[in-house]
């Protein structure tokens, strides 16, 4: 598989099952905020991202928002809301934060899945480190300059995937 391509592809975070997560041997999610868990256009995550997070804590896996934000107090108070970890000023695709994630959360590579609304950010990183990479639709159509130019271009590589849809 391409360093660009996820391993899954499906509609939204909550769309990705608790229980499934924890019989592929999953303890630590790591997770992409803007557009993926927070809108852009919000800036507060949906309720439905708030009962899937708890459905994680609740079968004890481990989560860690990794974040390219470098608005920090946003993004701690993000994390802080949904009782998570935090990385910030990621840098992806750089896979470092990805490396600095899975050793403040004690876990390893194999036993971790990073979820991101980006190729070219969040799967790239995720690939690189070692773990497995589910893609989400972004949550909303606002989106940094530079980003809708991506995305253009992820639409391309993305024309013969399907996402998954919700059940």
């Amino acid at each position: 598989m391409s360093f660009v391509r996820p391993n899954r592809y499906v509609s939204s975070v909550d769309a990705i099952r608790a229980d499934e997560l924890v019989a592929q041997g999953v303890r630590c999610v790591l997770l992409d905020r803007d557009n993926t868990i927070v809108p852009r256009d919000t800036r507060q995550a949906p309720p439905e991202v708030c009962a899937w997070l708890e459905e994680l804590y609740e079968r004890d896996i481990a989560v860690c928002m990794v974040s390219n934000n470098y608005h920090t107090r946003e993004v701690c108070a993000s994390a802080q809301e949904l009782g998570c970890a935090v990385v910030h000023h990621a840098m992806k695709p750089a896979p470092v934060a990805i490396y600095v994630a899975l050793a403040t959360m004690g876990v390893a590579a194999e036993q971790t899945v990073l979820i991101g609304d980006q190729l070219f950010t969040d799967m790239i990183a995720g690939n690189l480190a070692g773990v497995r990479t589910i893609l989400v639709l972004p949550q909303s159509q606002e989106d940094l300059w530079y980003t809708q130019l991506f995305r253009k271009v992820e639409r391309a590589l993305l024309r013969d995937v399907s996402f998954e849809e919700t059940t």
